[in-house]
């Protein structure tokens, strides 16, 4: 369990009776007031050809999880793969959170349904074999006013084919979804850059274009005062967003990274070197794959 969860209900620890699993073969168990599935974009595996997996959640209405930067409270779903020899998982790709909580505590994290895309990298060994089992363990916090620790077991077995794998029409709805949901890279010719204040950390966007909000998701924890209001300012060419620092940061940093969402509903990813004001440094290239700045989001 993590460190700081200030909801007004406690982590209910003793409902760990609770926790869910599913028979080994099994493609959806249930967890704390909704379910997970494993499912797969493709109707089978080519071998040396990369394909893509998802964990879709299903929760009941006015639950939720946690992104890889849960906020105030909670935690991140965790993941633990069992797969055949030449079959690997890569990190998690997460979909743009959502602001969640109160005026005094904020999370992000997903209500209703979500899918979490995990690509998956194959090797040609795969070839000797006919079918993969691909079995996961999945630790999650399923939360509203209270939390509640779940933990399931989902497997998939996909045939081995040496044919190019055919989509599966089953789970397109979903994959579609998920990906519509994915933070994107920055276009090049934006420019970033963050100044270091007293008390805040005032992040400008020069976007080429005016835009009527913007709104942070920070990567790291304890960086920014989660609760606080996010002050946007535009400007003729962009935006000025300043962000207050939390009371939990004790040093400086170096870069802020985290998802950034404009006001036509999408989001960017971006990292954007820190300087005192005056220094005068932008970052034109603040787009770095998920993949190198998800430190939460990587399996285990």
């Amino acid at each position: 369990m993590r460190r700081r969860n200030s909801k007004p209900a406690a982590i209910a620890l003793g409902l760990a009776s609770l926790l869910c699993g599913a028979n080994a073969g099994a493609t959806e168990a249930p967890i704390p007031h909704g379910t997970i599935e494993i499912i797969a974009q493709n109707e089978s595996i080519e071998p040396g050809r990369d394909f893509n997996l998802g964990l879709h959640f299903q929760l009941e209405k006015g639950w939720h999880i946690y992104w890889a930067n849960p906020g105030d409270s909670g935690e991140p779903p965790r993941v633990e793969w069992k797969m055949p020899k030449g079959v690997t998982a890569e990190e998690i790709e997460w979909p743009t959170p959502h602001r969640l909580g109160t005026s005094a505590i904020v999370d992000y994290g997903y209500e209703d349904a979500v899918t979490l895309i995990v690509p998956m990298r194959t090797e040609t060994i795969l070839a000797a074999q006919q079918t993969a089992q691909i079995g996961v363990q999945v630790k999650v916090l399923v939360c509203r006013e209270m939390c509640i620790p779940g933990k399931a077991q989902v497997s998939l077995t996909l045939p081995i084919k040496s044919q190019t794998a055919a989509p599966n029409s089953k789970t397109a709805a979903l994959f579609a979804a998920a990906r519509k949901s994915l933070p994107q890279h920055a276009p090049k010719d934006w420019k970033f850059s963050v100044d270091d204040t007293i008390s805040s950390f005032v992040l400008s966007g020069n976007l080429g274009h005016q835009t009527t909000r913007a709104i942070f998701f920070p990567l790291n924890e304890s960086q920014i005062d989660n609760a606080a209001p996010q002050d946007f300012a535009p400007t003729a060419a962009g935006f000025r967003l300043t962000l207050r620092k939390s009371q939990q940061l004790l040093k400086p940093i170096a870069r802020l990274k985290g998802v950034l969402m404009l006001s036509d509903d999408r989001a960017y990813w971006i990292e954007v070197p820190v300087s005192k004001p005056g220094a005068g440094q932008s970052n034109s290239g603040a787009n770095v794959p998920p993949k190198h700045l998800l430190e939460e989001g990587k399996t285990t």
